[in-house]
């Protein structure tokens, strides 16, 4: 496998679930990570736990574009390089789509869609130096949809379509592309939505924010003669 020690890497989503326990698996790989998020204590911990500067964190609001490209500048103000961007930020909506609302779809949609593109667009050259790689965490409704969730899973088909293409403009650059659809995972989110349809939170049933972490490490480090494109990843017990 290829080593990933010296890299830098940018994560999205870092104060959540799965978000977190990639960053953790990245430092632990050598990987020095900056880490972005909406919720400050999370991160601070976070950051304390991988022993990042304070100039590695940073609290944003990704569906903001001036937010974006000042997280985008002051990352690379500071770090130089970009080895590694993993997006694991987005929000969750559920409901019918005959009593869905437009204003939710238009929140999922700059949230889970628009800032990995935005923020995506303005990495790329940082990324063309490196012959870097991208993750796009996704969702196993980004593949198929299920009733209830047609706005987020709309969101979630957009995020691998934006990726498929992205993969095939930037492969001759030497970038690599990976998108990987969890199923239901041991995340606050999950917690909450088991609530939400009534049903018994049994977490230990659910796939687990390390083992997501663990396959995302091990396809950033397959030698780069090959390319890990998509990865499909259930818990073994069934919810």
């Amino acid at each position: 496998m290829e080593p990933l020690e010296g890299r830098v890497a940018l994560v999205t989503g870092a104060s959540g679930g799965i978000g977190s326990a990639i960053v953790e698996a990245l430092a632990r790989s050598g990987v020095t990570v900056a880490v972005v998020g909406r919720r400050r204590k999370p991160l601070d911990r976070l950051a304390r736990r991988i022993g990042a500067t304070p100039n590695a964190v940073y609290q944003v609001d990704l569906t903001s574009d001036a937010d974006v490209r000042t997280t985008a500048r002051s990352f690379l103000r500071h770090f130089g390089q970009l080895d590694i961007l993993v997006h694991s930020n987005g929000i969750y909506a559920s409901g019918t789509l005959d009593r869905a609302s437009v204003r939710t779809f238009d929140q999922l949609w700059a949230a889970n869609v628009r800032s990995p593109f935005f923020l995506t667009q303005l990495l790329i050259p940082a990324l063309r130096d490196a012959s870097g790689q991208i993750v796009f965490v996704n969702s196993s409704v980004g593949l198929e949809a299920r009733r209830g969730v047609g706005q987020f899973s709309a969101t979630q088909h957009a995020l691998h379509a934006l990726a498929e293409s992205l993969r095939q403009e930037l492969n001759p650059d030497g970038i690599r592309v990976l998108n990987i659809y969890p199923g239901r995972t041991a995340t606050h989110r999950q917690r909450r939505i088991f609530r939400k349809e009534g049903r018994p939170y049994v977490p230990e049933r659910l796939l687990q924010a390390d083992e997501i972490a663990a396959v995302v490490v091990h396809a950033l480090s397959v030698p780069r003669t090959a390319e890990v494109t998509d990865v499909r990843i259930r818990s073994l017990l069934k919810p």
